[in-house]
């Protein structure tokens, strides 16, 4: 791979992962019903209000179930794959690829975001318990919701909270099952954001 390929693979993916990531947050606060008065939120909306705006007219939401986000989504993760591998070998690839390719990406991005938002929430609240940062509030707001059924389970001893155990198992159990589906479909990985 010479190096102007691989550089251009880089940005697509970089570039491609930033938004995905930017899409899929403002999938799951709506399904959280976060604060879209913190001013991140508000930043999400707007960077995704224009591509959004219109998809809705054809995908409507039922409930806080954005569906057009999931299709921008979609969209952003088949544009990224196939501009990725135009760049590698000038190839165009099967849609059923795209399709499998572009779901199992946007499930690692969102299981890889409850994972990496676990853990923060999990630091913060030893580091900084009080803290009233916007970033730190969305991230409870993101993640209480999941921790609910899991608290339930497993309650709290003498006030510390071993439900995130629980949800960690399951993270992984569930990042090893979408990895092995991934193995299964020869998912490239360096074609396809949110999964490196």
């Amino acid at each position: 791979m010479s190096t102007f390929t691989e550089i251009s693979i880089y940005l697509i993916q970089a570039l491609a992962s930033f938004y995905l990531l930017i899409i899929l947050l403002r999938f799951l606060l709506q399904v959280c019903k976060a604060n879209f008065y913190n001013p991140i939120s508000q930043f999400i909306v707007k960077a995704t209000a224009k591509p959004i705006t219109p998809l809705q007219k054809v995908f409507p939401a039922f409930n806080n179930f954005n569906t057009a986000s999931l299709v921008l989504a979609m969209m952003v993760q088949i544009v990224a794959i196939q501009g990725s591998a135009m760049v590698y070998n000038g190839q165009l690839l099967p849609v059923l690829s795209l399709l499998t390719w572009s779901a199992l990406g946007m499930v690692t991005m969102l299981l890889n975001i409850y994972f990496y938002g676990l853990l923060i929430v999990i630091v913060l609240s030893w580091v900084a318990p009080q803290s009233r940062h916007p970033a730190v509030a969305l991230m409870w707001q993101l993640m209480d919701p999941v921790m609910i059924p899991f608290r339930k389970l497993l309650p709290s001893l003498g006030g510390l909270d071993l439900s995130p155990i629980l949800m960690f198992m399951l993270l992984n159990v569930l990042r090893i099952f979408v990895r092995n589906v991934a193995v299964s479909a020869q998912l490239p990985p360096l074609f396809v954001p949110g999964v490196m």
